[in-house]
């Protein structure tokens, strides 16, 4: 149990990790470790600077005793030189003593420093190649994700690829089912409720009767061809007497010749 719980620990670690923030978090510990050496840097030079402000002070207080033993030898007071020579004893003692402080300070911050300068390069060239990595694995991705998109296995794609399909597919129920109705329709299988639909056996009879009062129009103009001119001024005059006789009043009074 406890192998399948980091098995699948390490694989959720791996799928939220992103090298970019990795890297970014390894530059600023870096940095902070560069400042850490800075500071102990900082600290060492300040202990190395007290110290030889100590040893200023030191210096001056047995020049000083010095010169207090020669002053008491030529006022004839031995003793007084003697006291004098003693302490100035002692204190060259703290002299050497800060002294060998004060070289091992001075080398602790020459390593220090060197070791500050190196991890500086270090971090600089760190700097570099991380950024370097980072344009690297961004256009790597942005050149993934272009793949995708037009492969169509992208999550983005293939919600659009899903809707596409639905939409010819619903297109095509609509289309077939159009179809459908229209030959049962023409068959007569079902009726036309607004009644502009004919069948077909009224259609065929639509056309032959169309077809039969145009043939019969034909031959009407070719019997009038047929007759000639008289033919035509007979059919004119007859047509002129007809016209007469429906323009008289029904009511005009007729008169037979006994």
């Amino acid at each position: 149990m406890g192998m399948i719980f980091r098995a699948k620990a390490n694989k959720a670690l791996d799928r939220a990790e992103d090298p970019r923030e990795t890297l970014d978090y390894s530059y600023q510990k870096q940095l902070e470790l560069l400042q850490k050496v800075r500071r102990g840097v900082a600290d060492v030079a300040t202990s190395r600077k007290r110290l030889e402000l100590q040893l200023n002070q030191l210096q001056k207080k047995s020049s000083d005793l010095e010169g207090q033993g020669r002053k008491a030898l030529a006022l004839g007071r031995e003793d007084l030189a003697r006291e004098a020579l003693s302490r100035r004893a002692a204190l060259q003692g703290q002299i050497t003593d800060l002294e060998t402080q004060h070289q091992t300070l001075q080398g602790e911050e020459e390593k220090l420093t060197l070791a500050a300068q190196r991890l500086q390069a270090k971090v600089d060239a760190f700097r570099t190649k991380k950024e370097t990595i980072k344009a690297t694995y961004t256009a790597a991705q942005a050149q993934t994700r272009i793949a995708e998109s037009f492969s169509g296995i992208s999550e983005e794609m293939s919600d659009v690829g899903v809707a596409i399909q639905r939409a010819e597919d619903k297109t095509a129920q609509l289309q077939a089912r159009s179809g459908a109705i229209d030959e049962l329709l023409a068959s007569g299988a079902l009726d036309d409720q607004s009644g502009l639909q004919k069948d077909d056996i009224q259609l065929e009879l639509d056309r032959l009767s169309g077809g039969s009062d145009v043939e019969l129009e034909l031959q009407r103009m070719k019997a009038e061809l047929a007759g000639g001119p008289s033919g035509g001024q007979q059919a004119i005059e007859g047509g002129a007497e007809g016209e007469k006789d429906r323009q008289q009043p029904e009511d005009t009074p007729r008169f037979e010749k006994n």
